[in-house]
């Protein structure tokens, strides 16, 4: 027998068949524990589908607080041009009329907001308007809740929630958006 060197020794495998079980294992892993972010969009609530003709009734002007948004996203709230940061208070100040005014709203439970876009406006600025819509109803169900009930609405029972919704009904109708730029 000849002598062995060092170069016979030494095996130039890797033994790689446990390797393809430790990355399966780990993707399952991976896959089990990952949440995945779905987005939720808005929460609107539509009315139930029916076959009849819709109701149209008059309203009074002085009901609707129109809010338009257009290409620009400039906001033309009643026909006055306004701003976004400016729209929460003027909302509430319509909606619930403290001082009686013959241009607003007669009662908070008669009070329509009609909201209308541009198919140009920006995803972003119809999130910001519709935000500051619905926070100015919560801002008026929590001053309804603290009088009445001594607390703030989210922690009330929900009973006493309907109570003050029925008072302050959210009302927001949007409109069909226009096309791009015709308003």
């Amino acid at each position: 027998m000849g002598k062995k060197s060092a170069k016979d020794r030494i095996s130039n495998e890797i033994n790689a068949g446990s390797m393809a079980d430790i990355a399966f294992l780990l993707l399952i892993f991976f896959l089990v524990t990952t949440t995945i972010d779905v987005d939720k969009g808005v929460l609107v609530k539509l009315p139930p589908w029916s076959e009849d003709e819709p109701d149209i009734q008059k309203l009074k002007t002085r009901n609707v607080y129109s809010v338009l948004v257009n290409a620009q996203n400039q906001l033309l709230v009643r026909g006055e041009p306004a701003d976004i940061k400016d729209l929460r208070e003027n909302a509430k100040e319509f909606i619930s009329n403290p001082k009686k005014l013959e241009n607003m709203a007669e009662a908070p439970n008669k009070a329509i907001i009609s909201l209308k876009n541009d198919r140009g406006t920006k995803y972003k600025t119809y999130l910001e308007v519709y935000n500051e819509l619905k926070a100015a109803y919560r801002e008026l169900w929590d001053e309804a809740s603290k009088r009445k009930f001594g607390k703030e609405y989210e922690f009330l029972e929900r009973t006493q929630q309907k109570e003050i919704r029925s008072g302050i009904p959210l009302v927001i109708s949007e409109a069909e958006p226009t096309n791009f730029g015709e308003e």
